[in-house]
């Protein structure tokens, strides 16, 4: 057999792909085909979108399998039916695509700068409130599978108060609370997140059993009272020193036996699997300067030197996991 370059090619045009998709999910195609087949003038007149320059993106889509084409004619593929048309009760992975599209790619831009200079470009501090927003929604869109799993095959039901350390729009938290109806909350964010999760749990039952506390979580005292500490999604914007740092201090501020449950994108020793993983690596270096993902026997070393004993590791659906341990 000889070999092509066609897996380099592959990955070298894998940005026009992404971009068509976000171009596509923007003007709204996935939305007007919700509602059934239509013709690419069809498409054009619900759209508002030149008749051949749509041709162009819906083209690309067929190639993707994102759509179908029976003749003339256009239609969601299963798989945009089921994850990018608004249709209510169905998963809706817009949000992270608009995020990817506005925040993320822009900044890739500047990836192999961040890898020359083991810098990044920390934005948590600088986003104005429009991408606080869109950084928020996504992450919840994202992390909402693992939320719903972790809540259902934890027990949750041995603790009396959930702290959620940077716990972004509180999903998290509203996940397990209502699967356990005597357990409270507490969400410790910055003060940009604090505000969107307020006017994300506004209107939500469990509104009434969380407390939004605004913090840093290296600069400010955690709230106390808590037997369960989650740090979801979080570890991997620091550097493996900051980590142990905030292991450390959770620790001194919690009781034996309380629990820790660290969620994120953990590895095998190599960081190269899962894939996802391995690619969000380099996101993580540009989103914080520092971040990167980490192996799950790198977190068991944090927690043998900051006096927590690991229990076990569930896998989450995705490519995320949880570890779990106890202080002792």
């Amino acid at each position: 057999m000889s070999v092509t370059p066609e897996p380099i090619m592959k990955i070298a045009m894998g940005f026009m792909a992404a971009k068509y998709l976000f171009a596509a999910t923007e003007i709204g195609v996935f939305d007007v085909l919700a509602r059934g087949p239509a013709s690419l003038g069809e498409l054009a007149t619900s759209t508002g979108i030149p008749s051949r320059t749509l041709g162009i993106v819906a083209a690309a889509m067929v190639s993707l399998g994102l759509l179908e084409q029976d003749g003339s004619r256009y239609r969601n593929s299963e798989t945009a039916e089921a994850f990018l048309a608004d249709i209510p009760g169905r998963p809706d992975l817009r949000p992270v695509l608009r995020y990817f599209d506005e925040i993320v790619y822009p900044r890739w831009e500047k990836f192999a700068e961040a890898i020359r200079t083991d810098q990044g470009q920390p934005q948590f501090s600088k986003f104005t409130t429009h991408q606080q927003q869109m950084f928020s929604a996504a992450v919840e869109v994202f992390s909402a599978p693992g939320a719903v799993a972790l809540a259902g095959s934890y027990d949750f039901g041995r603790h009396h108060r959930l702290l959620d350390i940077a716990g972004g729009t509180g999903s998290f938290l509203i996940a397990v609370l209502q699967h356990h109806n005597a357990l409270k909350g507490t969400l410790f964010e910055l003060p940009g997140a604090c505000a969107v999760a307020r006017q994300r749990l506004a209107n939500e039952p469990e509104r009434s059993r969380i407390d939004v506390v605004e913090g840093d979580v290296f600069k400010d005292p955690l709230p106390g009272g808590h037997d369960v500490v989650l740090i979801a999604n979080v570890v991997h914007v620091f550097s493996a020193a900051h980590n142990i740092e905030l292991m450390r201090k959770i620790r001194a501020h919690v009781m034996p036996g309380a629990r820790l449950l660290l969620v994120d994108l953990w590895t095998d020793p190599s960081h190269s699997q899962p894939s996802a993983a391995a690619l969000m690596s380099g996101q993580f270096l540009l989103t914080s300067g520092e971040g990167q993902v980490y192996s799950e026997q790198e977190a068991d070393e944090w927690l043998a030197q900051t006096r927590w004993k690991k229990l076990e590791r569930k896998t989450l659906p995705g490519p995320a996991s949880c570890i779990i341990a106890e202080a002792i």
